[in-house]
């Protein structure tokens, strides 16, 4: 397969199919959605017969149990991506939304439309289960998909695919509104990367190294983020309940998530009254301790680096610090935070509201844990991803953060004067 003329193929395609889909109307697009959920619930066995050959052949080339646990396709995660499906197909459809009309002094009416971004191209590994969910919020926002998983799931993938140009042959769009690539050489990624002329933005959905690749290699606009290295701070003013209870959720809810909390920061003020439930509660859930001078002194901990204020372990490992006060818990977010996700506990408005404002973050949160940065708890219905950059999306990124905004004017034969 030569692979640019194959990408250049399928990036005609996605450009010619985004008109399609963009002019879609809201029923076509649930119609195709339900068709989808209802090919997939008629060849569940076919699926899980690809997926096996995944199986296999990741069980044979060495990968571990996570990864495999990640990659398998079970009768109850196949009825999710179904159920999911039906969910998205119920979301209100952003498109076409306007917003902001008001009339100037000209008398024209100006305002905002809520319109698609176009083609968007979505690289991911491991989970098949991503393909349906970013075919699912592409369309439904109005997007043509290119979709590339990661080789570990090329039949899975492949047999989902078939089952989402079913879904969009039934509705009468176009086969090539999401195309799920067919190879898995790695070449394939570097073209979809750099092919502005017929992607609009990229969304790398996988590990740090990955992500990082594509950032520096892509002349597409990259929707991402690296790290989500989040942090909960515990104030003078802190409630002991609500410390302890967001402190064990934060962290231990789940371990390899991007919103997990990776480093506790305590006011002094409160650390001896606070740290041992806390720190007695997670290593009684098998959790690493690494603390400061100050941590140690208080409870078992082995000392922390500062490596350790700037890793996202993804794993039962917290590093925890004592800090002064809300200043300097916010100077060492400032320092060491990947932007994601910051919570603070305290029962002080005007502490909680400083915090809220002042942190530099893509969700900063009072009394709650971090686990709910989430596009389905913030009630997007579901999500691409999330982003951490500053302009377009930030935060869990849904179906309004796959379109952009377009002026629009209403006149009734107006001139400039």
């Amino acid at each position: 397969m030569d692979i640019k003329q194959y990408m250049n193929q399928v990036g005609q395609q996605a450009r010619t199919a985004s008109r399609v889909v963009a002019a879609a109307d809201s029923g076509v697009k649930n119609s195709a959605l339900l068709a989808m959920a209802t090919a997939i619930a008629a060849h569940q066995s076919n699926i899980i017969q690809a997926n096996e050959k995944d199986l296999d052949a990741g069980r044979a080339s060495g990968l571990d149990e996570a990864l495999l646990d990640r990659l398998a396709l079970t009768p109850a995660r196949i009825d999710a991506m179904v159920e999911g499906l039906h969910q998205v197909a119920g979301l209100a459809d952003p498109v076409g939304a306007i917003s902001d009309l008001n009339y100037r002094p000209s008398g024209i009416q100006v305002g905002r439309m809520r319109v698609p971004l176009g083609v968007v191209g979505i690289i991911y590994e491991s989970r098949p289960n991503v393909t349906i969910e970013a075919a699912s919020l592409c369309l439904k926002s109005g997007n043509a998909a290119i979709l590339r998983g990661g080789s570990e799931a090329i039949h899975s993938n492949q047999a989902l695919a078939a089952c989402i140009k079913e879904g969009l042959q039934a509705a009468g769009l176009p086969d090539s509104a999401v195309q799920v690539l067919e190879t898995t050489d790695r070449a394939a990624v570097g073209e979809l990367i750099t092919m502005p002329e017929y992607v609009d933005v990229v969304v790398p959905r996988g590990g740090k190294g990955l992500i990082e690749r594509i950032s520096r290699d892509a002349s597409v606009t990259v929707i991402k983020h690296l790290d989500g290295i989040c942090h909960v701070y515990l104030d003078d003013a802190a409630d002991s309940d609500k410390a302890l209870a967001i402190s064990v959720n934060a962290k231990s809810h789940r371990y390899g998530t991007c919103n997990t909390m990776e480093t506790l920061l305590v006011a002094e003020s409160r650390a001896e009254d606070l740290l041992p439930g806390i720190a007695q509660s997670l290593q009684n859930k098998g959790v690493e301790l690494r603390g400061c001078p100050r941590t140690r002194q208080i409870v078992s901990a082995l000392e922390a680096s500062d490596e350790d204020w700037a890793t996202e372990y993804l794993a039962p490992v917290l590093s925890i610090r004592v800090v002064s006060g809300v200043d300097e818990a916010m100077d060492h977010i400032a320092r060491y935070s990947s932007g994601h996700t910051e919570s603070i506990v305290t029962e002080n408005y005007t502490v909680g509201r400083r915090f809220l404002r002042e942190v530099d973050s893509s969700s900063v949160m009072i009394n709650a844990s971090t686990r709910f940065a989430d596009g389905f708890e913030y009630g997007l219905g579901a999500e691409i991803g999330i982003s951490t950059d500053k302009i377009h999306a930030r935060g869990p990124v849904g179906l309004e953060g796959l379109t952009s905004q377009k002026y629009i004017v209403l006149g009734d034969g107006h001139i400039r004067q």
